[in-house]
């Protein structure tokens, strides 16, 4: 992955604004079908909300959960990456969950991990904020509504929910052995997840996600904390590591993508919220514009 200083260089053909899940896949399909792309993401690390971080030394997704798949192509996807040793199947249940059991994914090295692989020899700038359109053929914004206005105000609205993620590390593990869990009609704590048996090191860190009611007035994770104790009957109190996501779910949008002329928006928004939508739509973007590039 090569960074450079300059937010775009005029002669490359597509410039990819955000370097999450579908900015990836959009940027890796462009060049494996020989399409100049250069990629650009203000924040210092590829992934967006595939999040992974270290702390106290072991890796802890702070952002996704998990990885869910039905589609042929995204199974494939994720086969890869087990057969490299980059991800492995999960769990097929979480406490609370509605509907058939469903396999989710998990990453040893964090689900990010996964993303530094789709990274690899694209052209990344790092760091660098991009405020109004970049010199190109085309521009695809790889980034949730909200932000893509920003930079092109033309584009539709879209709604996302905030979400506060609370990293939680105790002393020891005190609580009967799951995965995860769905807490329905809790009003501040919506899934809590095993980090231990996510990471498959029996950590004693669980990982809890809010409620957007509770995101839209708070940034803190003591109320989470608090929340996880009575839900799993933990007596010792964690220490708590908090992160905010401002745009962490949409409401769904149709059609896979969206075009305004030579720029494209892409992201998880356009379907089911997860991981393999935003990968599916950065993918289609770059098959519409492989095929704009051959007429």
């Amino acid at each position: 992955m090569r960074q450079r200083h300059s937010p775009y260089c005029s002669h490359v053909t597509v410039v990819v604004v955000g370097a999450g899940i579908a900015g990836l896949a959009c940027a890796r399909e462009l060049v494996d079908a020989g399409i100049p792309a250069k990629v650009v993401e203000q924040m210092d690390t590829v992934g967006g909300r595939l999040a992974s971080e270290q702390i106290d030394g072991r890796w802890v997704d702070t952002g996704a959960a998990y990885l869910t798949g039905d589609d042929p192509a995204f199974l494939g996807r994720l086969q890869t990456w087990r057969i490299d040793g980059l991800a492995r199947p999960w769990t097929d249940t979480l406490r609370g969950q509605q509907g058939p059991p469903t396999v989710r994914w998990a990453a040893p090295g964090g689900l990010n991990s996964l993303a530094r692989d789709l990274a690899r020899e694209l052209d990344i700038t790092l760091g660098a904020e991009v405020t109004e359109l970049p010199e190109a053929d085309t521009v695809v914004l790889a980034m949730p509504g909200p932000q893509a206005r920003k930079i092109l105000p033309e584009a539709a609205e879209q709604d996302w929910s905030p979400v506060v993620t609370a990293i939680l590390t105790y002393a020891e593990r005190q609580w009967p052995d799951f995965a995860g869990a769905f807490v329905n009609d809790h009003p501040v704590l919506a899934t809590v997840a095993d980090d231990g048996d996510r990471r498959g090191d029996r950590a004693a860190v669980l990982v809890a996600h809010s409620t957007a009611a509770y995101a839209r007035q708070n940034t803190d994770g003591a109320a989470l904390a608090e929340a996880v104790g009575e839900l799993l009957g933990i007596s010792d109190k964690p220490e708590v590591v908090t992160r905010f996501w401002p745009y962490a779910q949409p409401k769904p949008e149709q059609g896979g993508f969206a075009r305004y002329g030579n720029v494209f928006l892409c992201g998880d928004a356009f379907g089911r919220p997860r991981v393999q939508t935003a990968w599916l739509s950065g993918r289609a973007v770059a098959r519409a514009i492989i095929q704009s590039t051959d007429r």
